[in-house]
């Protein structure tokens, strides 16, 4: 009887062993299946993500490019604004030029007329710097004009040489154009006093006399409108002054003509003036000023 029970549990385990077998076969198979289309699956959840994330940098990119295109369209609308303000305020600017130079209006100002506008300024600009022009002193009044009067001192008829302006001791001198200078000291012979000679071109000089302080030296560059001394009443006077000349080729001219004289009306100093011969000057400037530069 023990014999068929063993019998018997062997068959059943041997059994058991094959059909176990088998089921292992059968999951560890499919379960190598489910592996595979796991890893399929994952390698395409990668594949959609990265395609996905590819999708994403793109439209970043579609986006800042948008964004770079509105910024340039704005920064164009904005130059082009800026463009059509400037257009305009250099047609005015050179509107109101021809109207500084007292030169014939055009309707259209091109860039050639713009180019002798400019050229004609810096022409009048240049001979302003280098023929003496303007006042040399904040005076209080012309005290004594240029030609024949009896001397204050010597009471006797002379020809006055030049502008006596009537101003109170250590008022500032001002050079009247850009030049070099000749002499700055004490002149006991002229009765000047303290002066100041300046050198020009063309040959003029300015003559600047009874000073009370003299602020350049022999050999010194200066510009116009430079600060050169302070007025005052040295020499032979009999009140504080500034004794003012102009002279060319060392003839004293009267400078009257020359005070008044600036870029609006340029033309007036070569007919007011009589004793420099303006006309040689024709090479360098059209006196002219319906020359046909700017016709």
């Amino acid at each position: 009887m023990a014999k068929y029970l063993l019998l018997i549990f062997i068959i059943l385990s041997a059994a058991s062993f094959f059909v176990s077998n088998a089921l292992l076969v059968v999951k560890t198979d499919h379960l190598a299946d489910l592996e595979e289309d796991h890893q399929e699956l994952s390698e395409s959840y990668e594949m959609m993500v990265g395609s996905q994330q590819l999708y994403i940098d793109e439209l970043k990119n579609l986006s800042m490019s948008l964004s770079s295109l509105k910024s340039e369209r704005d920064k164009l609308e904005e130059e082009n604004l800026r463009m059509g303000e400037l257009n305009s305020s250099l047609d005015n600017s050179l509107f109101g030029l021809e109207n500084l130079l007292g030169v014939e209006h055009q309707t259209n100002i091109d860039p050639l007329r713009a180019e002798q506008l400019t050229i004609e300024a810096n022409k009048r600009l240049f001979f302003l710097h280098s023929i003496p022009n303007g006042v040399p002193i904040q005076a209080i009044r012309i005290s004594d004009k240029f030609g024949p009067r009896i001397h204050p001192v010597k009471k006797k008829r002379v020809v006055h040489q030049g502008i006596d302006f009537k101003a109170n001791r250590g008022t500032p001198v001002y050079a009247t154009a850009d030049g070099i200078v000749e002499y700055g000291g004490y002149n006991k012979r002229s009765g000047f006093g303290k002066l100041i000679i300046l050198q020009h071109n063309f040959g003029f000089k300015t003559y600047f006399a009874h000073l009370d302080a003299i602020k350049v030296k022999s050999g010194e560059f200066v510009s116009k409108g430079q600060l050169i001394g302070n007025s005052g009443n040295t020499g032979m006077t009999t009140g504080p002054h500034l004794h003012y000349e102009i002279r060319h080729l060392f003839t004293a001219i009267n400078p009257e003509p020359f005070l008044s004289w600036n870029i609006t009306n340029f033309d007036s100093l070569f007919t007011k003036v009589k004793g420099v011969k303006w006309a040689s000057l024709k090479e360098m400037y059209p006196l002219n000023q319906h020359s046909q530069l700017l016709q």
